[in-house]
């Protein structure tokens, strides 16, 4: 799963390295545009409905963050 993000994070933001372990938000990889762009990606991709609630900052700050997003997305959509 983790690699799969980071290739929907690459093709959102191909200028940055989302592998080097820094708050994508608090360091600018991501701004709210590219968040609503990768939320849509993510619900697509995994099947998923993300909560308007669960849309926040950080949410979206590492590739743990987003996994750990979308599995408590997938529960419950269980």
């Amino acid at each position: 799963m983790e690699r799969r993000i980071l290739e929907i994070l690459k093709t959102i933001q191909p200028d940055f390295d989302f592998e080097d372990g820094v708050d994508f938000v608090e360091q600018g990889y991501l701004d709210s545009f590219d968040i609503v762009q990768l939320v849509a990606e993510l619900e697509s991709e995994f099947g998923i409905v993300i909560s308007a609630l669960d849309i926040l900052p950080e949410n979206f700050a590492s590739v743990a963050a987003i996994k750990h997003l979308i599995e408590r997305s997938q529960k419950r959509s269980s």
